[in-house]
């Protein structure tokens, strides 16, 4: 049985962002998004590119914080499964975490990173906010240009006034 990551949330957390469960490297390193591949950071960079993601040395907690500053939050719909390599398809015998026990009093939007996720959008609706399907920054998620990505992102990020 593999172990998720802990939630990447604050008060301050406006739109929080739900993935369905680490990939290999991201558990490897304990850091959400990890493979170099995965669009999720350049997705959020492009997004706010007149303040740089922190790079170099303890760049993950610096990032964090970035992505805390601009009012988000990260967490994923699983909190344990067990899955070989690092696709969703491979996901078994799955325990979800408990989201609504986060209890982040400005949250406007839950935006579910992808399919898997979004199996889940039955239950961020009882949050009460706004709940949407973005298209995964995944690089299983091949059919979808970067540029398309980010629009659906931005849409979304606007509506809430973050971008």
């Amino acid at each position: 049985m593999l172990t998720g990551l802990a939630p990447i949330v604050s008060p301050a957390t406006v739109v929080l962002i739900l993935g369905s469960f680490p990939g290999a490297r991201s558990l490897e390193q304990r850091q959400y998004y990890a493979h170099p591949q995965n669009q999720f950071w350049k997705i959020l960079q492009a997004l706010w590119p007149h303040d740089p993601l922190p790079t170099g040395v303890d760049s993950y907690q610096k990032r964090s914080d970035w992505l805390l500053a601009h009012g988000l939050g990260v967490w994923d719909v699983y909190a344990a499964c067990e899955r070989e390599g690092s696709l969703d398809s491979a996901i078994r015998a799955a325990v979800p975490n408990d989201i609504a026990a986060l209890h982040l009093p400005k949250l406007a939007a839950v935006a579910h990173n992808g399919g898997e996720s979004f199996k889940h959008a039955r239950h961020t609706r009882t949050l009460g906010v706004p709940v949407y399907q973005l298209p995964s920054t995944s690089p299983a998620n091949a059919s979808w240009s970067f540029e398309r990505k980010l629009a659906a992102w931005r849409e979304v990020f606007s509506v809430h006034g973050l971008v």
